[in-house]
């Protein structure tokens, strides 16, 4: 039996809805009130599941209010809406086309409701979030630092300096204080920093960005960072397997993390030199390189959530 889909299409100010397979719509207000008003809307037309995509950060109220109301939400891959949409030949694009061709996608794909992280996970993302924005600033006015040239531009930058890094070592603190607070992801941490060259800033992206690392397969876990080979065959010919998709930020840790790891771990140094005498590009093996880390780390974090899972 085929599912009662709403699809929202986000804006900063409105939520444009469209109720499949009934074709009712509506907009509300992206705000409290208005999202109260979307959820006795959707209940109305006993809507299953709400489907809307990730809009840089505007859907994160509607997503975490409806579930609070008791309305399930999943959320769909705006590309993969827009390929849908131009599918289904629809080259136009307005918000209630949009928020029609969501509730669509939804339903063709059987979208499955994604309950939301709790509120430390929350927390840990932001915070995660906030460092990298910190530690980004920290890089731009070290450079012109290093290219200024007047003593009170310099003095200026100092002092800017001076409290990024201070903010920079607070955020770690904080940072650290959560994961220690965590018995799961205290032991998480250990698990993952027993392979030297993993740093203390490592595990947390990962844990912010890559919440599913322990959870999943190795094939999956590698197509969520954008590091699984995608087949590219047809009849008798046999296409390059290129890497894309997937989570930029786990991805680029994996790639500086995994040129670290593989100076002293033996099997993955190995690996690296197997590579190198087959004469493989140096894009290929670093994304091998990332990739291999990536399995050995799920694997770490699978057996670290047993070994969690059978101490309580």
């Amino acid at each position: 039996m085929n599912k009662i889909v709403c699809g929202v299409d986000v804006s900063k100010g409105w939520l444009d809805a469209h109720v499949e397979p009934s074709g009712a719509v509506g907009r509300f207000g992206n705000d409290a009130a208005g999202i109260a008003d979307l959820a006795a809307w959707c209940q109305s037309h006993d809507v299953e599941l709400v489907v809307m995509e990730a809009s840089g950060g505007y859907e994160r109220l509607a997503f975490l209010l409806l579930w609070e109301l008791d309305v399930c939400c999943g959320l769909a891959n705006a590309r993969s809406v827009r390929y849908f949409a131009e599918a289904m030949g629809f080259l136009e694009k307005t918000d209630k086309i949009d928020a029609a061709m969501i509730a669509r996608y939804g339903a063709v794909k059987q979208l499955k409701a994604m309950p939301p992280p709790n509120a430390a996970q929350l927390r840990l993302k932001a915070l995660v979030a906030r460092l990298s924005q910190v530690t980004g600033d920290l890089t731009v006015q070290k450079q012109r630092k290093s290219a200024a040239l007047d003593a009170e531009t310099i003095a200026s930058l100092d002092e800017v300096i001076a409290l990024l890094t201070r903010q920079s070592r607070r955020l770690e603190g904080e940072i650290a204080s959560l994961i220690d607070d965590d018995p799961l992801w205290a032991c998480l941490d250990r698990a993952f920093r027993s392979l030297k060259g993993v740093a203390s800033r490592t595990v947390p992206r990962l844990m912010a960005q890559l919440p599913e690392i322990g959870i999943v397969s190795n094939r999956a876990i590698a197509k969520l960072a954008g590091l699984a080979p995608i087949a590219n065959d047809s009849g008798k010919r046999s296409g390059r397997r290129s890497v894309r998709g997937g989570r930029a930020g786990p991805r680029g840790v994996l790639f500086l993390v995994a040129s670290i790891v593989a100076k002293y771990d033996p099997h993955l140094a190995a690996f690296k030199q197997r590579l190198q005498a087959a004469g493989k590009e140096k894009m290929v093996i670093r994304i091998a390189l990332a990739r291999k880390l990536l399995v050995i780390l799920n694997a770490k974090a699978r057996d670290a959530r047993k070994q969690f899972a059978n101490a309580t």
